[in-house]
This record gives C-alpha cells, structure tokens and sequence, in this order.
C-alpha cells in the first residue's frame, strides 16, 4: 500500500459525505424493515442485538492490531491480518451453525430457523469486512467511503426486490445484506490486490495472538454488558424488542458525525502528533450536537415516519434516551481514538504482555466491566420490580439504564486521558453549536410535521437554517465550507 500522509478532514468529510448519502438508503431501507410485522422486527432485533455480536466478538481482536502494524508500516501486516481474521471466522461459523438448533429453541424462534441459517453469511462477511477496512483506514480511508456507498446502495436495491417484488420478508433482508457485502468485500479486495501478493508474517500473528488477549478481554466485558438486552428480551419479548430496534434504527444517523474524525486515530499512529484533535471534535460536533436535537425536538415524527400507521409513536421517550445516548457514545468514541493514538507500546511491532497491561489501553479494555457493574444489578431490579413486564417500560428502563452506564465509562476515559494529553475543548464552538440548534428545535417543535413528506421538508429547512446561523456567526464554519468548496473543485479540476 503506498504510504501516503493522511488528510483528517479531507477523509472526514468524504467519509461523512457518504455516511449522509447513505442516510437516505438508510431511511429507504428502514421503510422496507417497517413492512415486516412488529413481531418479526422484533426477530430481527433479537439476531441483530442479541446472537450474533456472540459470534462475532472476536472479530476485531487481530483487526485492532492489524490495523496498528499496517499505519506503521510493516510489512505484510495486511495479508497476515486477512488471512489469520478468515480463519477465525471460518471456526466462529462452524460452531453457530452446531448451535443452531439450541439458539433457536432458547428464543422461541423455531419459524425463523431458516433466517439464521442464512445468517451465517453475515458472521463470515463481519470477519473479512472489519479486517479489510482497518487495513484500509490505515493508510487510505477514504476508500471505506466508496466501500461505504456500494454497501449501501446495492442493500437497499436488494432489499426491495427481495421483500417488495419477491415478498421474501425477513428472508429477503438477510439476502439483501448477504449479497450487498459480498460485493462490497470484492470491491476492498481488488484495492488491496498488492497487499495479499505479500508474504503472510508468523511473528506479527504471533505477536498479535499476545495481544488479542487483552481484545478478548474487552469484547468479554461487551458480551457481559450486553445481558441486558437478553433482560430486554425475556421481560419486554419481541415487542420490546422491536420498540428499542426501531429508535436505534433512528438515532444510528447521530453516529455518522464520528465519521468525520475517523482518519484521526490512523493520522496520530503514524505520525504521532495530536495537532489536528481539536478541529476534529469541532467538526464531529457541528453535526452530532444538531442532529441529537431535531430527535429530542421531534421524536414522534421520527417514528412515524418509521411507521406510518403510528406502531412506534408511543416509543417516544426509548427515542429520546437513545437520542441523548448516541450522543454521548459519539465522543466516547471520538476521545477512545485518541487514546489508542497515542499509545506507543506496540510502535517496535512487539507487544510486550506486562507494559500493555500498565498502559491506558488496558485502562479503556476494562471499561466495558465498570459499565456491566453499573447497569446490570439497576436493570434486573428494576425490571423485576417496576417495569411489570410491560414491553414499552421494559425498553425504557433498559434504554435509560444503559446511557448512565455508557456517561460514567466516558466521564473515566475522559480523565485518563486528560492526564496523558493535553486536550483543548472547543467551548465557544460548542456554545454555538449548542444555540443554533435550539433554535432550530424551535422551528422542527412549531412545524409538528405528521407526515413523511412533510418531515423531511422540515428536517432539511431546520439543516439549512443551523448551517445559515453558524456560517453568520461562526469562523471556523465559514473555514470548513471553503475547505469543501475548494476540494469540490479540485476533484473536477482533476
């Protein structure tokens, strides 16, 4: 792979400018999801939220290192990293498959089983597409925006052929994704054609197997805080379920603003500088802060344009929690990347047991415990006690539970690594973030939109008046559209 200098947010905004594309297969796709009975939507909730991330959990063990070795340049780190995360998946797929029959029974899901026999492709492509992408955002990021909008747009294409046209329902969606990724994998490949043509290194495997312990350490502490949404599916059922999948459905948009800062943690790797960490928070919050709240304005338009016939509306406040929560998981995310950035401990591709384990990145591995500590003794009391199976009550308190645990586990890495980093929050900025769009919450709370249509009309002109208030107002708004502005126009000029 030619080593190139990174551009941060050149690749930010190509990467977010194809995150917002895909914001509009998402909604299409989102559309052909609300077709499916709640029940099966809840099914749908219980592979996506609850069986698969088991099988996939080590998934991004070796890609963590690979992608590591691969932004310091060591050789034939890419195709080791491939080859070994294949062979991992490939055993991860044996062993669902054997468990089949006993997942299945566990849930009351015996109709579906042909649903997840066909998820097995999913567990397969998850391997091969978190390698391939950490290979890729190491030195070239912006080819996951490409990777990104093939993805995409063939999913939603498929999805309505399969489930429209062809009336597949749940089957159609897991097809519909299967082959979508499968050519968005082949697309990565043929960019990566070199990388494979080198030799496969036994001492980064060696190393990497050292350290992925610490990954499976972590990915354990995920799988642990995850039991409550096993909680979420033995108390709310498959309608709890469904209420908690719609609003994340929604509230995934807010994420997307971290794209804008997703070629930080490679650009810190290779070249150890923390230059650039300011204006990326400015720019990762211009969007997130506005986009939590046209959510937290509009709640009930969101979910009926999820739904017309107004199933989801009265998961109102599950939406709002998750609003506030994809908030706070943004820059826990943001500030995580920066942390591993400048951790130098494996820089001599060696990765020394003893020094890992007194470093900041055991320090952020062990966060998914305190956050399992906090919430799962407050959701079974809670859930045992006040939510009287009700499935709406059980989502919420599930929803709530889980952003206080995700602000205490952001509060702490935020600490650690003020102690190791000097970090200059962007206050003003935030402020006028923060004005401009409360006014434009304003304008979404007046209009109450009810329809589809009318909804996106509302949405876009709240967007253009928050962009019209900061590029009044704001400099660095100004400096941002002239950076766009000019590679808009290098790109034709080209």
């Amino acid at each position: 792979m030619a080593k190139k200098e990174i551009r941060v947010q050149y690749s930010g905004l190509i990467f977010f400018g194809a995150k917002l594309i895909s914001v509009a297969t998402g909604i299409l796709f989102t559309l052909l999801l609300g077709s499916l009975s709640q029940e099966k939507l809840g099914a749908w909730g219980i592979f996506l939220t609850i069986i698969i991330p088991y099988f996939t959990l080590l998934s991004g063990a070796l890609s963590f290192w690979t992608m590591r070795f691969v932004a310091r340049d060591k050789e034939g780190a890419a195709k080791t990293g491939i080859v070994a995360n294949m062979t991992i998946a490939t055993i991860a797929t044996l062993i669902y498959l054997a468990l089949l029959p006993l997942v299945t029974q566990a849930f009351g899901l015996q109709d579906y089983a042909l649903v997840y026999v066909l998820v097995a492709t999913q567990i397969i492509e998850t391997y091969l597409i978190t390698v391939l992408e950490a290979c890729l955002q190491a030195q070239r990021p912006q080819f996951l925006a490409y990777g990104l909008l093939i993805g995409e747009v063939l999913k939603v294409a498929l999805a309505y052929t399969f489930v429209i046209a062809l009336h597949l329902d749940l089957v159609g969606i897991i097809l519909s994704l299967a082959v979508a990724f499968g050519i968005k994998i082949a697309f990565y490949l043929k960019n990566m054609w070199i990388e494979l043509r080198q030799k496969f290194v036994f001492s980064h495997l060696k190393e990497w197997l050292k350290g992925s312990t610490f990954n499976l350490f972590s990915v354990i502490g995920d799988r642990i805080a995850s039991v409550i949404f096993i909680m979420l599916s033995v108390y709310g059922h498959t309608i709890g379920v469904s209420y908690y999948t719609a609003t994340q459905l929604i509230t995934n948009v807010i994420a997307y603003s971290s794209a804008l800062a997703f070629a930080l943690y490679p650009k810190i790797l290779a070249e150890r500088k923390t230059d650039e960490v300011t204006s990326s928070l400015r720019m990762v919050l211009m969007f997130a802060i506005p986009m939590t709240a046209g959510v937290i304005a509009i709640p009930n338009s969101y979910l009926l344009f999820f739904n017309v016939s107004g199933t989801y509306v009265v998961a109102m406040p599950v939406l709002v929690i998750m609003a506030i929560d994809a908030l706070i998981q943004t820059n826990a995310g943001f500030f995580t990347s920066i942390l591993y950035g400048i951790e130098s401990v494996d820089e001599e591709a060696k990765i020394p047991f003893g020094q890992v384990m007194k470093s900041r990145l055991f320090i952020s591995f062990s966060l998914p415990y305190l956050h399992s500590a906090i919430t799962l003794p407050i959701a079974y009391y809670a859930l045992t006690h006040f939510a009287n199976n009700d499935p709406l009550l059980v989502a919420a308190y599930v929803t709530g539970i889980f952003m206080i645990g995700h602000l205490i586990s952001f509060l702490v890495l935020l600490s650690v690594l003020r102690k190791a980093v000097t970090l200059k929050i962007p206050w003003k900025s935030i402020a006028k973030y923060a004005v401009a769009s409360a006014i434009m919450a304003l304008i979404l709370i007046a209009g109450h939109p009810v329809t589809r249509t009318s909804t996106l009309i509302f949405t876009g002109v709240g967007a253009l008046v928050y962009l019209a208030l900061l590029i009044a107002f704001d400099k660095e708004t100004r400096n941002l559209a002239r950076t766009m502005l000019l590679a808009v126009r290098n790109r034709m000029n080209r």
